[in-house]
């Protein structure tokens, strides 16, 4: 008979809470974090969703569920898409990961009591972090705070704000830096070793604060307090290489092997016991587990569609384009044509497809990473010394960018073109990605115009006209897919097209949708008047003086903003030329859009093409 022990399997379904964690040996947490990344892998293949940055945190997620309660210590995940293993340890399944029906891909207060905050963007959790922080301390609670952020997340400037306001203040916050790509110094020599795990050590902060404490009572103690700690700094800068961390006044561990449970554990307590604040430096595999993503170089694994687990293939239709793709390709013929023009985006090259245009025009392509107000100010300092910046942005991070774009920018009537990529329902990313609410205060901006292609040939002549006009042309577009062609057409600026002709009921609509909208009049023959306002801003006067004010009825029909930006100011425009008939508006209203497929949430607010077709 073998004396070696069985070791226990963990079936995920009946998961309820991460009590079990500290029944599991360490042979046992390994097995455990395999079967996780293979849920995870599993679940993604079918949903869709964040998939490298998920495998490469299984093991520190376990460490932190053995080492804090989070039904009442805190956790925060920067950006919260790397939650997944999270969710499974708290009782939850991604059998429906992303649907309407099942969990987020982030986290979500009212999902979850082990959910403590939400964010969809990056770099917000040290700040979350200081604020429930503080919180806890005004109100004399005891629990810990920990805030877990990744590499490209912590080179945005609002972690620096957050690392910048922990450092003033005795409010402790334990730090997780997840580093699977970047450098920072490492402490090197026995004596710098030596210094680091005395200036950690408990007896040492409490020796240091007493001695403090004691040396304040008197004008000369305060002198030898002074000099002393000058002295200690002298060493300090000479026999240590420090980290910009070290020089922030947080307690530094690490680096740490984020794959080895034993070890992060030893880590996080030892934060626990600190009396400051901390930062747990920890190296990651992104991706670790799945050889398709473990490989990936370029971030194309980072967020995906359903795919083949067994063969990485994403699955797709060969036969469409993203409207990504039509942009990135007109984004090439205009940097050939204009030598003036400079590309800039930020960490979104890969999913806007512009990795051709970094290879064809290196010295004129830029990648600022998860920096978008560093990216709009420059573009200012760009379009100021006679450049003209192409500045490629997600919709919903444009929002963090809005201050920059109007004050560095636009006041002072620059010309640049911003590419808006995902504007519109996004679906299954929820309510923290939707691109539904930079028309409206795109359209408020001065120098700004805004617009929406419909077709390809459209989309081509946009970016033509935005290096002919002064001031911002902000151009967006949809994540959804086309036919691709190679026409081309000549558009004027602010003008609109007529799709079809019409009596008493006249529709305006904005983006692709209006060609789906014309094919649905068309098949059932209705009577409208079709026309499509290529422009939200400008619009076009002389067709709405001589054409729209005839008819009896408007609807106006954009699906990819809320109705406060283009369908209300249209609305307000037909009222001040005395408009008499009547006009619908049917835009998105204005909420925050919750999780479903695009389609479902054009039905939830009663803007599919065929919902739009029975007001007729």
């Amino acid at each position: 008979m073998s004396g070696k022990k069985e070791l226990k399997r963990i079936d995920l379904k009946t998961i309820k809470d991460p009590d079990f964690l500290k029944e599991l040996s360490y042979k046992e947490l390994d097995v455990l974090s395999d079967d996780i990344r293979k849920e995870i892998i599993d679940k993604v293949s079918i949903n869709g969703g964040h998939l490298a940055a998920n495998l490469g945190v299984v093991e520190s997620t376990i460490a932190l569920c053995r080492v804090f309660d989070f039904r009442k210590d805190k956790l925060i995940f920067d950006v919260g898409h790397q939650c997944y293993t999270y969710k499974i340890l708290t009782g939850r399944s991604l059998e429906r990961l992303r649907k309407s029906d099942g969990v987020s891909g982030f986290q979500k207060i009212n999902e979850s009591l082990y959910d403590h905050f939400e964010c969809g963007h990056s770099s917000t959790s040290i700040s979350a972090a200081k604020g429930m922080a503080v919180a806890r301390d005004l109100n004399h609670e005891n629990y810990d705070v920990v805030a877990y952020i990744g590499d490209a997340s912590i080179a945005n400037g609002l972690a620096f704000e957050g690392l910048n306001s922990l450092a003033d203040g005795n409010n402790k916050v334990i730090i997780v830096f997840n580093d699977n790509d970047m450098s920072i110094t490492k402490p090197v020599g026995g004596l710098a070793k030596s210094f680091r795990k005395l200036s950690n050590s408990t007896l040492y902060r409490r020796s240091k604060n007493a001695y403090s404490r004691f040396m304040k009572k008197t004008k000369f103690g305060r002198w030898v307090l002074s000099w002393t700690g000058s002295i200690k700094n002298w060493l300090k800068r000479h026999l240590m290489s420090l980290n910009i961390f070290d020089n922030m006044g947080l307690a530094y561990i690490g680096p740490i092997d984020g794959h080895d449970i034993k070890s992060l554990e030893k880590a996080l307590l030892k934060a626990k016991k600190y009396d400051r604040s901390s930062i747990i430096h920890i190296k990651t595999i992104k991706g670790k587990g799945f050889k398709y993503s473990e490989n990936d170089d370029s971030g194309i694994w980072h967020g995906v569609g359903s795919f083949d687990k067994n063969t990485g293939k994403v699955s797709d239709d060969p036969s469409l384009i993203s409207w990504s793709e039509v942009y990135a390709k007109n984004v090439i013929e205009e940097m050939g044509s204009h030598s003036e023009a400079v590309l800039l985006v930020a960490a979104t090259g890969v999913g806007s497809a512009l990795q051709n245009a970094f290879e064809l025009y290196p010295n004129r392509c830029y990648d600022v990473g998860i920096a978008e107000e560093h990216e709009m100010t420059m573009s200012g300092g760009l379009a100021i010394s006679g450049k003209h910046p192409i500045i490629s942005i997600y919709s919903t991070f444009l929002q963090r960018a809005f201050d920059e774009l109007s004050h560095d920018i636009a006041r002072m009537n620059l010309t640049a073109t911003v590419l808006i990529d995902r504007a519109g329902l996004v679906g299954e990313d929820g309510n923290t990605h939707q691109g539904i609410y930079d028309e409206s205060f795109l359209m408020a901006t001065p120098n700004v115009y805004v617009a929406m292609a419909s077709r390809q040939s459209e989309a081509q002549s946009l970016l033509s006209l935005s290096f002919e006009n002064k001031g911002v042309l902000a151009i967006r577009f949809p994540r959804s897919k086309v036919k691709p062609n190679n026409d081309k057409e000549n558009l004027s600026f602010g003008s609109w097209k007529k799709e079809l002709d019409g009596h008493k009921t006249a529709i305006v609509s904005v983006g692709p949708i209006t060609l789906d909208l014309k094919e649905k009049l068309v098949e059932l023959n209705k009577n409208v008047a079709l026309y499509n306002a290529i422009f939200q801003k400008p619009m076009d006067e002389e067709l709405i003086d001589h054409e729209l004010l005839k008819f009896d009825r408007i609807i106006i029909y954009d699906a990819y903003a809320i109705e406060n930006g283009f369908a209300n100011t249209l609305a307000a425009k037909l009222i001040s030329k005395q408009y008499k008939g009547e006009v619908i508006i049917k835009a998105i209203p204005d909420v925050f859009v919750d999780t479903g497929s695009i389609n479902e949430q054009l039905d939830r607010y009663g803007l599919s093409v065929s919902q739009i077709t029975e007001l007729l």
